[in-house]
């Protein structure tokens, strides 16, 4: 039986996301926040402390961190078509794209879907707000 919050994400008893695994999220617009737990959870991962990861893989945008980015774009741990720190990424990547905006901007979900071929295009406002509100709980 589907949960609520899987039934909420369908629209015309389809998905509105399904992941086809092209990176295209890992690429660019704007950049890859990182809490204090993503980056120690990282750090840990990768070997290394995270004052230290901290100043190598991040950069600051106003008062937080971003995961740096390579020359193409793509996120620093992005390596031949795989998220390298995939069972530690940033909550901010979990999320995607299920993403908190979306609740106050839901049109931005079009904006999205240009840019991700697994996003549903078409789907209304409510339904988006609705699915991210269940797919994000109460964090």
């Amino acid at each position: 039986m589907p949960s609520e919050a899987t039934e909420a994400c369908m629209y015309r008893g389809e998905e509105i996301f399904s992941c086809k695994q092209c990176g295209d999220c890992c690429k660019g617009y704007g950049g890859t926040y990182v809490s204090q737990t993503d980056v120690e959870a990282i750090a840990a991962y990768i070997g290394t402390e995270p004052e230290r990861f901290a100043e190598r893989y991040c950069t600051k945008s106003g008062d937080r961190l971003v995961l740096v980015q390579q020359e193409s774009g793509f996120c620093i741990f992005w390596k031949d078509r795989m998220c390298g720190i995939h069972p530690v990424k940033p909550k901010m990547c979990k999320a995607w794209p299920f993403i908190r905006n979306l609740i106050v901007d839901p049109d931005n979900w079009e904006n999205m879907a240009s840019m991700c071929p697994g996003i549903r295009k078409g789907v209304p406002a409510e339904v988006v707000q609705k699915c991210v509100e269940n797919m994000l709980g109460s964090e």
